[in-house]
């Protein structure tokens, strides 16, 4: 299915919002700034998004929509609970090396959302983290719930340092270190209770 040219200009002003508001923050970027990035004027974005504030809502609730939309189907795709993780450890991390200025942008800007724009990115983000743990419990049966989404959560922290750590590694050598690690993080059999 072709893409409208409104979802492709939507598509480049989101992509642009997000490397201008990685590279500069949210408040060192201008809606003029936005506009020069995709070849138009501050104002005519006014078209697209009611203000800034907006934009980088859009921003951050779009990554977390997709990602929760590519993990159900990742999951729903696989043949058992090994695949399913595999496949969900290999679509983070093709997320966290091909647009690593969103996890910037989330690190740094998620204080600047209006409160629903929040609501939403958390409401997402926990559903995405739900559906890891699921997966997990299948292969760890017996890990209490609340490990299950600390290692999830820990593990995010290891694939999202991405934006950081690449450093002189090529990209195929990275998503190879991180798919390892990434599995051996969140195999690991509990420690017995002390």
């Amino acid at each position: 299915m072709a893409v409208r040219p409104a979802g492709r200009r939507r598509t480049a002003i989101l992509g642009a919002a997000a490397r201008l508001f990685a590279e500069h923050g949210y408040r060192g970027v201008s809606i003029d700034d936005l506009g020069r990035a995709v070849g138009t004027t501050g104002p005519a974005l006014y078209r697209h998004f009611p203000g800034k504030q907006a934009l980088l809502g859009e921003v951050l609730v779009d990554v977390s929509d997709r990602l929760a939309g590519r993990g159900r189907e990742l999951v729903a795709r696989a043949a058992g609970a090994e695949e399913a993780l595999d496949a969900l450890l290999r679509g983070h991390i093709a997320f966290a090396l091909d647009e690593p200025a969103l996890i910037t942008v989330h690190d740094r800007e998620l204080g600047n959302l209006t409160a629903a724009d929040r609501r939403r990115v958390r409401r997402l983000q926990r559903g995405y983290v739900e559906q890891w743990v699921g997966v997990l419990a299948e292969l760890r049966p017996g890990a209490p719930p609340a490990v299950l989404r600390a290692a999830v959560h820990a593990a995010f922290g290891l694939l999202n340092s991405t934006p950081h750590s690449r450093g002189e590694l090529s990209r195929p050598q990275m998503a190879q270190l991180l798919l390892d690690m990434g599995r051996a993080a969140l195999t690991v059999p509990a420690a017995p209770p002390s």
